[in-house]
């Protein structure tokens, strides 16, 4: 999941900055293929997650002819920021891997 939305953030932002843009379109681009590159490393995953999030977001109102590759990569971002990295990536490596036990509750 980390990887799709990564590599899927990197050409969309590649492919914006090959246009004549303006400034604005230009940073958006930026953080949208900088953000990418976080993901797939697996570095910062919670806040590149919620960029890529707040990213798309607003690719998605501000390029309405076809919304949805922006709305799953939103869905995608917000998920990645509250699941967390996973086992193969640089944050496991560096922080350790986080795992969740969810024991038997008695009543």
């Amino acid at each position: 999941m980390r990887l799709v939305a990564g590599l899927t953030l990197v050409v969309q932002g590649i492919v914006g900055l090959r246009t004549e843009a303006t400034l604005g379109q230009v940073m958006v681009c930026v953080l949208a293929t900088s953000a990418g590159m976080l993901l797939l490393a697996g570095l910062l995953t919670p806040i590149a997650g919620a960029l890529a999030a707040v990213v798309e977001l607003g690719w998605a109102f501000a390029q309405p002819r076809d919304p949805m590759t922006h709305i799953l990569l939103v869905t995608l971002g917000a998920a990645l920021s509250l699941v967390g990295p996973g086992a193969w990536s640089v944050d496991a490596r560096l922080f350790g891997w986080k795992r969740i036990n969810i024991g038997n509750r008695k009543s």
